[in-house]
């Protein structure tokens, strides 16, 4: 059984700093490239960032130079790192795990980061 558990979200304020970390299980997960995606209310789930299972990297433009995507393959474990945040960030945060060759599309539940003062 796939399981992907997000944590770490929480309300901060404007300029503030919160890390996510994503824990997976049931998956060979350094094979598997993991990224997060966001869902604000009345929008699309949007990509936020990806990381392949070589380490490359791949950040929305809105967060270029905010956030860090990272893995660790030894804890099963993605993180994204997400600094200077500003309440276009406030949205449900996803984590994913995908495997193209194999056809494995997997998503966590999500948790919500807010934004506000």
């Amino acid at each position: 059984q796939v399981q992907l558990v997000e944590s770490g979200g929480g309300l901060v304020q404007p300029g503030g700093s919160l890390r996510l970390s994503c824990a997976a299980s049931g998956i060979i997960f350094n094979i598997y490239t993991m990224a997060w995606y966001r869902q604000a209310p009345g929008k699309q789930r949007e990509l936020v960032a990806s990381i392949t299972s070589g380490g490359t990297t791949n950040y929305a433009d809105s967060v270029k130079g905010r956030f860090t995507i990272s893995r660790d393959n030894a804890k099963n474990t993605v993180h994204l790192q997400m600094n200077s945040l500003n309440p276009e960030d406030t949205a449900v945060y996803y984590c994913n795990a995908f495997h193209m060759r194999w056809g494995h599309d997997y998503w966590g539940q999500g948790t919500q980061v807010t934004v506000s003062s």
